[in-house]
């Protein structure tokens, strides 16, 4: 079983930034392929950032590209998030996800991830 908690989130306004935060539970989240999703009122949930387990690699969503930065610390167990240039359309719940399987080294697919974070609110006012 992994714990997932999230932090970080809050209300900010056009232009600002914020750095979410990520802690999981386990011995081994080095070997755990990581992301960050969203969900807007009404909206899908949908793929942010991801980064990898074996080499840091990261992916992003087009829509946040140059502005966001996915990092993890493995020494403290935690990926964060930094998002910068926040527009109000990136108003919504955040959430962390762990893949432990280890079959894929970057993970895109919600349904690919085991484990989620209960979500941090992040509202941007125009």
């Amino acid at each position: 079983q992994v714990r997932l908690v999230e932090s970080g989130g809050g209300l900010v306004q056009a232009g600002d930034s914020l750095r979410l935060s990520c802690t999981a539970s386990g011995r081994t989240f080095s070997s755990y392929a990581m992301g960050w999703f969203r969900q807007a009122p009404g909206r899908e949930r949908e793929f942010v950032a991801a980064i990898s387990w074996s080499d840091f690699a990261t992916q992003y969503a087009d829509s946040v590209k140059g502005r966001f930065t996915i990092s993890r610390d493995n020494a403290k167990n935690t990926v964060y998030l930094q998002m910068n240039s926040l527009k109000p359309e990136d108003t919504a719940v955040y959430y962390c996800a762990a893949d432990i399987e280890g079959l894929h080294t970057i993970v895109v697919l919600s349904t690919d991830y085991d484990y989620w974070g209960q979500g941090t609110q992040v509202t941007v006012s125009s």
